[in-house]
Protein backbone atom coordinates (compact mmCIF):
# COMPACT_ATOMS: atom_id res chain seq x y z
CA UNK A 1 0.00 0.00 0.00
CA UNK A 2 1.15 3.23 -0.75
CA UNK A 3 -0.28 7.13 -0.46
CA UNK A 4 1.62 9.49 -2.26
CA UNK A 5 0.78 13.40 -2.06
CA UNK A 6 1.86 15.11 -5.55
CA UNK A 7 0.48 18.68 -5.16
CA UNK A 8 -0.85 20.88 -2.67
CA UNK A 9 -1.94 24.52 -4.24
CA UNK A 10 -3.85 27.25 -1.86
CA UNK A 11 -7.26 27.81 -3.98
CA UNK A 12 -8.46 30.95 -2.46
CA UNK A 13 -8.92 32.60 1.12
CA UNK A 14 -9.96 35.30 2.79
CA UNK A 15 -11.29 36.39 6.31
CA UNK A 16 -13.60 34.37 8.58
CA UNK A 17 -17.41 35.98 7.72
CA UNK A 18 -17.91 36.29 12.18
CA UNK A 19 -14.76 35.76 13.63
CA UNK A 20 -12.41 38.50 13.68
CA UNK A 21 -8.60 37.21 12.78
CA UNK A 22 -9.13 34.49 11.69
CA UNK A 23 -8.65 33.33 7.90
CA UNK A 24 -10.57 30.83 6.05
CA UNK A 25 -9.63 28.81 2.56
CA UNK A 26 -9.39 26.20 0.63
CA UNK A 27 -6.16 23.40 -0.49
CA UNK A 28 -6.13 21.71 -3.46
CA UNK A 29 -4.37 18.35 -3.06
CA UNK A 30 -4.00 15.47 -5.59
CA UNK A 31 -3.03 12.17 -4.32
CA UNK A 32 -1.79 8.86 -5.39
CA UNK A 33 -2.44 5.78 -4.35
CA UNK A 34 -1.52 1.88 -4.43
CA UNK A 35 -3.73 -0.64 -2.91
CA UNK A 36 -4.42 -4.07 -3.33
CA UNK A 37 -2.90 -3.38 -6.88
CA UNK A 38 -5.39 -1.11 -7.62
CA UNK A 39 -3.67 2.60 -8.63
CA UNK A 40 -5.79 5.66 -8.09
CA UNK A 41 -5.04 9.74 -8.32
CA UNK A 42 -7.47 11.92 -6.84
CA UNK A 43 -7.41 15.53 -5.59
CA UNK A 44 -9.15 16.86 -2.09
CA UNK A 45 -10.36 19.86 -1.15
CA UNK A 46 -9.19 20.43 2.55
CA UNK A 47 -10.64 23.19 4.01
CA UNK A 48 -8.31 25.23 6.10
CA UNK A 49 -8.41 28.05 8.85
CA UNK A 50 -5.72 30.42 10.71
CA UNK A 51 -5.95 32.58 13.41
CA UNK A 52 -3.07 34.92 12.40
CA UNK A 53 -4.69 38.59 12.89
CA UNK A 54 -3.58 40.93 10.37
CA UNK A 55 -0.51 39.66 8.70
CA UNK A 56 1.11 39.87 5.37
CA UNK A 57 -0.14 37.28 2.76
CA UNK A 58 2.73 35.37 2.49
CA UNK A 59 2.44 34.48 6.16
CA UNK A 60 -1.27 33.99 5.54
CA UNK A 61 -0.37 31.40 2.67
CA UNK A 62 2.04 30.20 5.19
CA UNK A 63 -0.43 29.03 8.04
CA UNK A 64 -3.05 27.74 6.06
CA UNK A 65 -0.69 25.37 4.00
CA UNK A 66 0.53 24.45 7.27
CA UNK A 67 -2.61 23.63 8.49
CA UNK A 68 -3.26 21.29 5.67
CA UNK A 69 0.07 19.29 6.22
CA UNK A 70 -1.35 18.72 9.99
CA UNK A 71 -4.54 17.48 8.18
CA UNK A 72 -3.17 15.16 5.59
CA UNK A 73 -0.21 14.11 7.93
CA UNK A 74 -3.40 12.99 10.05
CA UNK A 75 -5.13 10.93 7.20
CA UNK A 76 -1.36 9.18 5.57
CA UNK A 77 -0.89 7.72 9.68
CA UNK A 78 -4.53 6.70 8.81
CA UNK A 79 -3.70 4.95 5.24
CA UNK A 80 -0.49 2.98 6.50
CA UNK A 81 -2.38 1.58 9.81
CA UNK A 82 -2.55 -2.22 9.28
CA UNK A 83 -5.98 -4.18 9.01
CA UNK A 84 -6.44 -6.56 11.78
CA UNK A 85 -6.70 -9.66 10.46
CA UNK A 86 -9.22 -12.86 10.92
CA UNK A 87 -7.81 -15.13 13.83
CA UNK A 88 -8.14 -18.51 12.26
Amino acid sequence: MSFEIKNCQLMHFGPHRTIAGRIVGVVRVKIAEEFLGTFTNYTLDLKVKADVGVVSSEAVRHALLAHAARQLNKLKIRHQQRLPAAAE
